[in-house]
């Protein structure tokens, strides 16, 4: 039994008979009752963040507006031609929005933030040697000017 099995959810265990052979383990059989873990999927569900900070830049955002009025431009002139439901327009103002903006911007990169920062790491390591010259003094004058410094 491991430390993930509690003895709540133990049904019924029995010992057995043990075997014929040198040893003395005895064979343990037992009912669980065991939980199953939720199978998360990734996939295009995620929602998709767009790096926009690239629009602050005068000539990119120049570009982006270019490359997207093209493709509306393109869009229309399709509507145009065909007869199309409501829902078959969205899903293509969607793909060309979703496409133009993967071209033109590209995904936002997530980057963590440290959870801990170099000063702290610093007076860590600074209180471990403190720490080490005390318990290594050998007298009670050694220790005393350690703890003093």
């Amino acid at each position: 039994i491991n430390r993930y099995v509690t003895f709540l959810s133990i049904i019924s265990a029995r010992k057995r008979k043990r075997a014929d052979i040198a040893s003395d383990h005895h064979l343990v059989v037992a009912s669980l009752k065991l939980k199953l873990k939720k199978n998360w999927t990734t996939g295009q569900t995620a929602l998709q963040r767009f790096n926009t900070a690239f629009l602050r830049d005068i000539d990119k955002l120049n570009e982006f507006k270019i490359a997207l009025n093209n493709r509306f431009q393109a869009f229309q002139d399709l509507l145009k031609e065909e007869e199309s439901t409501m829902e078959d327009n969205w899903k293509s103002i969607k793909e060309v929005l979703t496409s133009t903006c993967q071209e033109g911007l590209g995904l936002k990169k997530h980057h963590h933030k440290e959870w801990i920062s170099i000063e702290t790491l610093d007076k860590i390591k600074e209180r471990k040697n403190k720490k080490r010259a005390i318990n290594n003094s050998r007298t009670r004058a050694e220790k005393v000017q350690a703890q003093a410094e």
